[in-house]
């Protein structure tokens, strides 16, 4: 058996050979290991440990998600979400052609891969030998966070969103989505993506600045949150107000209330975005890793 240190561990200086591994399904009895696992990157991982924190098992969902899990001599050393989108945690590269094999034999399909650059960019390499192509990849995104004060002065017309306000919110979102991936999210209808809205704002994730004229002038979402650290996700600025320097003050106001919930607030950002990158680092912001994203 290969060694059993782990691959995110500085010790390990061996490529891992993927025959000696094996690939399933995670199951309940699962979820403590993968926790643990996760834990090791409680910033990169936090979509995973939020989905643990929420539904309390490793095992698939009702929806028919599962979490895939590569073990070594019966110890969990690496694993990836298998869903909408395919999320993998704590992978090594070098296992994932085979987690892209059993992705594949799942028969679903996937809108992205997204997640800490090297090991997102090897699984699409086996999901291409599988014949799976992308439309759009996005191999640079800064994974940043802030755990102290913001450096710019906070926006106090930020505030949680309102369900009264759902119908002015719904299409700021699919606006900001539309700009981002390209394509609609009512494709095949609204239904899935409106209920992830209101559940947002349900959550008092949703955070908005609606004008006089309840028109959305800023938005964004805590699309992941644990108690050690939030994600946020969404960030919109309406266009009308874009260029005016709005932007990082209601930026600090996100952090703030973030950190209402957790310590840490992390995002992501598209590497050639260098407006938003810079502004990110005016608040306070600083590059801890790098993702990548895959569009399908």
């Amino acid at each position: 058996m290969l060694s059993r240190v782990a691959p995110w561990l500085a010790s390990r200086r061996d490529v891992p050979d993927p025959a000696g591994f094996s690939v399933r399904t995670l199951d309940g009895q699962d979820t403590e290991a993968l926790t643990l696992l996760a834990q090791q990157d409680r910033v990169a991982n936090v979509f995973i440990l939020a989905h643990l924190r929420a539904a309390g098992t490793a095992a698939p969902t009702s929806g028919g998600a599962g979490i895939i899990g590569v073990f070594d001599d019966g110890i969990l050393v690496g694993a990836c979400w298998a869903g909408a989108n395919l999320v993998p945690v704590q992978l090594d590269p070098a296992l994932a052609g085979a987690v892209a094999a059993a992705a594949n034999r799942s028969g679903r399909r996937y809108a992205s891969a997204f997640g800490p650059a090297q090991a997102v960019l090897a699984l699409y390499a086996g999901l291409m030998d599988l014949g799976h192509r992308a439309h759009e990849v996005r191999e640079d995104q800064p994974l940043m966070v802030i755990d102290g004060a913001p450096g710019v002065e906070p926006d106090p017309r930020l505030g949680l969103g309102r369900l009264s306000d759902f119908d002015r919110i719904l299409p700021a979102c699919a606006a900001m989505f539309e700009e981002e991936v390209g394509y609609s999210p009512f494709l095949g209808g609204r239904e899935f993506y409106s209920r992830r809205v209101e559940g947002l704002i349900r959550q008092g994730h949703s955070l908005v600045h609606l004008n006089e004229s309840h028109e959305v002038v800023f938005k964004a979402e805590l699309g992941a949150v644990t108690e050690d650290v939030t994600q946020v996700q969404g960030v919109w600025m309406n266009p009308l107000y874009r260029g005016q320097g709005l932007s990082a003050g209601y930026m600090a106001a996100v952090v703030k209330e973030a950190q209402k919930v957790a310590p840490v607030t992390s995002l992501y950002v598209n590497g050639f975005n260098l407006r938003a990158r810079s502004m990110y680092e005016r608040v306070g912001f600083r590059q801890v890793g790098t993702f990548a994203t895959v569009l399908f």
